[in-house]
């Protein structure tokens, strides 16, 4: 509404000076104007490089199935004019993914440290300067890492240059993973990923897990950023991609849940909200920790596609976790193409 009425403002002078010009923005208002009371269906697209806008999801907590959300990495000239420092020659050769007769990073930019030298104990401390002690501790419970790779990168968030550590570990009933984290020296932003290793199996995986003691809560668990999280007994659905790829415990999950919601829709708790859908936001929250402190059973739902998620079975052998199982599922050929 508001730009069909910054449009009619000069629509006067326009007839006088360009008649045609304003016979075509009269035709152009009445599409606006039917949009805006919704008597005309159309696409709304928000493109926000600084990632801060927001579009109401009036069946909150529950998906919107008319609302897609999309992140992507910022390009260098998006990063120049939020702001950030950002290396002028990095703008100028974007387009040039490799230099002429040569590779884009050479071998003296990658420094590979052998098992042999780092050991188990220097190479968990290496990796814990980057990451969360939570997802440290999570990941050398299995295995040591046998190589970390460092190479140079850019900070996600004020584009400085820094160093990026990677490596490969084996996690038992599970596959290889490779774990890469990164930390900024200038901004402090610390960044950790989480990528399945090997080629993308036959079938996708969901995994059930039936939440009925303290020990449940402790579980590892592994979701990728291709795995979808079920909670049938508070209708709760979060599609692939939401909360990416983390590697945490059962409870550790419930509470990324709880804090995203948090942080997405804070600011409608507002005075603006009606007291009907605040109380519904408390109730759900509320019903959302009681699954913390085991009132009740409850089931969780780990679907993913490519399946790269996984969580831990109580016992030695799998076939004996009697509240842990996995189904797998075809692949659709469109999720993996699209």
């Amino acid at each position: 509404m508001r730009a069909a009425d910054e449009l009619q403002t000069l629509q006067e002078e326009r007839k006088k000076v360009a008649p045609e010009t304003a016979e075509a923005i009269d035709q152009f208002l009445v599409k606006l104007r039917a949009c805006a009371t919704g008597e005309s269906a159309f696409t709304f697209i928000l493109d926000d490089p600084a990632g801060n806008s927001f579009i109401e999801n009036p069946f909150a907590p529950s998906s919107d199935p008319s609302l897609t959300i999309k992140f992507y990495e910022r390009t260098p000239e998006q990063q120049a004019s939020l702001g950030y420092l950002v290396d002028s020659t990095h703008i100028e050769g974007i387009h040039d993914e490799t230099p002429e007769g040569g590779e884009a990073v050479t071998a003296d930019q990658v420094r590979r440290e052998p098992h042999g030298s780092i050991g188990a104990t220097a190479g968990h401390r290496a990796i814990a300067q980057s990451n969360s002690s939570e997802i440290a501790e999570a990941l050398f419970r299995y295995t040591a890492p046998e190589e970390v790779m460092t190479f140079p990168s850019s900070c996600g968030a004020c584009a400085a240059s820094c160093e990026t550590r990677m490596f490969v570990t084996n996690i038992p009933y599970f596959q290889e993973v490779i774990v890469m984290a990164s930390t900024c020296d200038s901004c402090g932003y610390r960044n950790s990923e989480l990528k399945p290793g090997g080629r993308i199996p036959e079938k996708g995986k969901r995994i059930t897990l039936n939440v009925k003691n303290v020990n449940d809560l402790s579980r590892d668990v592994i979701k990728s950023d291709t795995a979808s999280v079920k909670v049938p007994e508070l209708d709760l659905e979060l599609a692939s991609g939401t909360l990416g790829g983390i590697v945490t415990t059962v409870e550790g999950l419930i509470t990324k849940i709880s804090e995203s919601l948090e942080r997405v829709h804070g600011f409608t708790f507002g005075d603006s909200l009606d007291e009907q859908r605040k109380g519904k936001w408390i109730d759900f929250k509320a019903r959302l920790n009681k699954l913390l402190s085991l009132e009740e059973a409850w089931t969780l739902i780990l679907d993913d596609a490519l399946a790269n998620s996984f969580v831990a079975p109580a016992t030695d052998d799998l076939k004996e976790d009697n509240q842990l199982s996995f189904f797998c599922l075809a692949i659709l050929s469109r999720y993996l193409f699209s």
